[in-house]
């Protein structure tokens, strides 16, 4: 990949609850339940796929639930691209 991430991520998981400014998120009013919808979360599909064995690795590396994070970096290439 060539958009490594620059963000110090160390630095991020150390912030208190009290560090984190969450002043520009609007409150969640009566009007936004009002007009939100819940969605039924896709059901996924099993399909088999070849990947590297470098980028397999580095997925599973991650932690649990890697394939969840495989798929979840699938939709993000494929929004961040769609025209």
């Amino acid at each position: 990949m060539n958009n490594t991430s620059k963000t110090n991520w160390d630095k991020v998981d150390a912030l208190t609850e009290a560090e984190i400014d969450t002043s520009d998120i609007p409150p969640l009013t009566e009007e936004f339940f009002t007009n939100s919808r819940w969605w039924k979360p896709i059901s996924s599909l099993d399909v088999t796929v070849q990947v590297d064995p470098t980028t397999l690795a580095w997925f599973q590396a991650q932690g649990e639930e890697s394939q969840q994070k495989m798929s979840a970096a699938l939709r993000i290439y494929a929004q961040a691209h769609q025209a």
